[in-house]
């Protein structure tokens, strides 16, 4: 066999060995790395992009990983000594191997700004309610301002941006089922935006280590229907004039 024939054998073996190991590899991150359920719209685009730069991930581990084990098992040193062709540099390989990653880098940045911009854009016809933290607890205030509650309580289908702020050190919103988290500073106004689209109780907890009961810090929220949602306000409200009543 000649040695031009000899080199198109090895390197189609080794791209189908790649292939194969991206496969596998993509297939065992994924499935591995489970998420938790996707409770907004925002949550799927994030998963979407998280997926793809794990199939990236599997992809540059077997191309490194394929040809070195292949060069270790296929070109080890036996009893001959005989010494490899001398050359010097290859100018496709080396535009190839410059150009590839460029265009590459370039396509995932254009689509983490993208995805970036999809989930941090304010939604049209936004329930706005006010999130204030403080150690170690969260709460709540709806739109008209006269609801205020410990736990959050939202319609599905509705899009929402969070008005956050805190009375004392730095905290955190995080609802792993919305994906999307954002800082709650002290003296300053933070806002995070999400679109329900799945019913269901989460926590929400604080992502910012805050103190000695951090751990500690964590609401429920709860995503319902439009006609829940309505029965709980009226119910809060009556709630809340009782208990002002009584003081």
């Amino acid at each position: 066999m000649s040695k031009s024939s000899s080199d198109k054998r090895h390197f189609i073996i080794v791209a189908v060995l790649v292939v194969v190991t991206t496969v596998v590899m993509g297939i065992v991150l994924n499935g591995v790395l489970e998420l938790p359920v996707a409770a907004s719209v925002q949550a799927h685009t994030v998963d979407w992009l998280f997926r793809v730069h794990m199939w990236l991930i599997a992809f540059l581990f077997a191309l490194v990983s394929v040809f070195m084990v292949y060069s270790f098992v296929v070109f080890r040193r036996g009893k001959r000594q005989d010494e490899g062709e001398h050359f010097e540099g290859n100018t496709t390989l080396e535009i190839l191997w410059t150009a590839l990653p460029l265009v590459a880098v370039a396509v995932f940045a254009y689509i983490g700004v993208v995805t970036l911009n999809t989930v941090t854009s304010a939604p049209p016809d936004e329930m706005v309610i006010k999130v204030e933290g403080a150690q170690w607890l969260w709460n709540f205030t709806y739109p008209d301002g006269t609801l205020s509650t410990n736990e959050l309580v939202v319609p599905v289908d509705q899009n929402l941006t969070m008005q956050m702020s805190s009375k004392d050190v730095i905290h955190d919103f995080w609802v792993p089922e919305w994906r999307v988290k954002e800082d709650v500073v002290p003296g300053l106004t933070t806002t995070v935006h999400y679109t329900t689209d799945k019913t269901g109780e989460f926590d929400m907890m604080c992502n910012q280590v805050c103190g000695l009961n951090h751990t500690l810090m964590i609401a429920k929220v709860k995503v319902v229907t439009q006609e829940e949602f309505a029965t709980w306000q009226q119910a809060q409200l009556v709630k809340q004039d009782l208990q002002t009543a009584s003081r």
